[in-house]
């Protein structure tokens, strides 16, 4: 998977389309990443204890990672993500304006 925790991202489709955000946490196995106000979901919680009272509660869930692109730090724009090798090291890089990510 390309994109990493701390990402700038813009989602693309869904009903979220347009928004930006930033990836708090990443689930390589299922290909989703979790972004914090950004695809939330009402849950009807029972109450537990006088810590957990009960009600409705808002909870983001992750979304695919085809549904988010990546936006360019340097150029701002929405962007696919390339790799090179530099030396002993591989860096993601802008597709559209060259720059290290």
């Amino acid at each position: 998977m390309k994109l990493k925790k701390g990402d700038q991202i813009i989602v693309i489709a869904g009903k979220d389309k347009g928004r930006k955000g930033k990836v708090e946490k990443v689930y390589p196995k299922d290909e989703r990443v979790l972004i914090p106000n950004i695809n939330v979901y009402k849950r009807h919680m029972k109450r537990k204890d006088e810590k957990h009272p009960g009600g409705i509660i808002s909870l983001p869930k992750p979304l695919f990672a085809s549904k988010v692109m990546l936006l360019c730090p340097s150029c701002g724009q929405m962007t696919k993500i390339g790799y090179k090798n530099l030396k002993d090291e591989k860096v993601r890089i802008c597709r559209k304006c060259k720059q290290k990510i």
